[in-house]
């Protein structure tokens, strides 16, 4: 709670008074306090969002059953470039490689989006117009093929389960080969049958991969709904797979 300000030094004579100079000068005093304070909590929102943490909504269905249409997640912005691990489900930039296809998380568009957007503006955060989650399949070195004899996909020559997988979907329709270049990721969506991800870019400027300093950060949580409340943990069958040779 704001503390009050320091009562004003009063004329012995009219203490039992308080002039209405007095009392209007109180009130004035009191305004420029709470504007300063609203103020400050505005500029720590913005460096929070635009250092460490950021918010997306989610509207399509591209990561299903992972993340849902119309569920807000939670970006941590710290984890990029080499410490991303295969599985890792990130958010990043696809102007320079996605760029109008399937745009998949955004900002809010209501009154507090809007505004913090434009805060964000004035002190240089961009805050994206074609920006896309997925899920990290390969990394830089990663030979990434779909599919072997059993309809798997392999990475590095081992087979990996995905238990994220939409039920029903196969692991691609499409067959490729890819080994991934250095600086690069290649990412798909949990949702294969709904998910225009890296094999959809293939003819693409980069054979449909995203470089690592277009990625926003990580997404760690789904923080509303609350039904839906819950973490994003890399599974184990990705994270057992031998480094690629370029790495």
């Amino acid at each position: 709670m704001n503390p009050e300000p320091e009562p004003l030094q009063q004329d012995p004579a009219a203490a039992s008074a308080p002039s209405d100079a007095a009392a209007s000068s109180g009130r004035a005093a009191r305004g420029p306090s709470w504007l300063l304070l609203v103020g400050i909590a505005l500029v720590v929102m913005v460096l929070v969002r635009g250092f460490l943490v950021q918010s997306f909504f989610v509207p399509s269905g591209s990561m299903e059953p992972t993340i849902e249409p119309g569920d807000r997640i939670l970006v941590n912005k710290l984890v990029g470039g080499s410490s991303l691990q295969r599985g890792d489900v990130v958010v990043f930039d696809g102007t320079s490689t996605f760029a109008a296809a399937d745009r998949t998380p955004h900002q809010d568009d209501g009154l507090i989006g809007r505004t913090l957007a434009s805060a964000a503006r004035l002190v240089g955060v961009d805050v994206g117009e074609q920006d896309f989650v997925k899920r990290v399949v390969g990394l830089p070195g990663d030979r990434v093929v779909c599919c072997d004899d059993n309809g798997r996909l392999t990475v590095n020559g081992v087979a990996v389960t995905e238990p994220y997988l939409y039920p029903g979907d196969k692991p691609s329709e499409l067959t490729f080969d890819v080994t991934v270049p250095r600086g690069r990721l290649w990412v798909m969506g949990d949702h294969r049958g709904d998910s225009a991800d890296s094999r959809a870019h293939l003819g693409d400027p980069g054979g449909g991969t995203v470089s690592t300093d277009d990625v926003i950060g990580r997404a760690v949580a789904t923080y509303w709904p609350l039904s839906r409340l819950g973490t994003f943990p890399a599974p184990s069958s990705l994270a057992r797979v031998p480094r690629g040779s370029t790495r």
